[in-house]
């Protein structure tokens, strides 16, 4: 099979680019959408990496941050868990896939990336609270009170679900990309 050019590459990744900056922005606006945001946009930016284009991927990940970052009135609040880590996460599960071959290694990686996902979830929560006003929500007084067991026990146990969903999303849309391309 040969290599695609790197035209292909700049398109395919352009195109994922703007669809995860619409989704970004949208969600921006839109308040209920705000999760949905991210999910489209982690779909769009799945595309790249169906093909293996890793710079491609990356590279949109970032024009698409960029331009959701204008279009939303500088609105990086919204945006903040979506940089910190929802964003990279399908890049470094496909390079985990692609470099690891062994299994103590897999659990490492998984270690590496629940630390990473609390941390985001950490900053988050550090950064939206004040913001948008969550001191006044019910749930608030019992979470603030065991807040680094509900940090790091429900958000690890959280993570490892949205992991291995984001392990089967990839797979999905490497079958979509290959049916498309017959």
């Amino acid at each position: 099979m040969k290599r695609p050019s790197k035209t292909f590459e700049i398109a395919l990744s352009g195109i994922a680019c703007a669809f995860a900056a619409i989704a970004l922005t949208v969600g921006s606006y839109v308040d209920w959408f705000v999760a949905a945001g991210y999910l489209l946009a982690i779909f769009a930016l799945m595309v790249p990496l169906s093909r293996g284009f890793y710079w491609g991927e990356a590279l949109a990940l970032i024009g698409a941050v960029l331009i959701a970052f204008f279009a939303s009135g500088l609105g990086i609040f919204r945006l903040l868990p979506f940089i910190a880590f929802f964003g990279w996460h399908p890049l470094v599960n496909h390079l985990e896939l692609r470099f690891v071959k062994k299994k103590w290694q897999y659990g490492v990686c998984f270690l590496a990336k629940a630390v990473w996902f609390d941390l985001a979830m950490w900053l988050a929560w550090a950064v939206f609270v004040p913001i948008f006003g969550l001191e006044s929500a019910t749930w608030y007084p019992f979470v603030s009170r065991f807040f680094f067991l509900v940090l790091f026990v429900g958000g690890t146990l959280f993570f490892a679900v949205y992991d291995y969903m984001m392990f089967l999303c990839q797979r999905s849309v490497d079958a979509v990309i290959r049916r498309i391309r017959r």
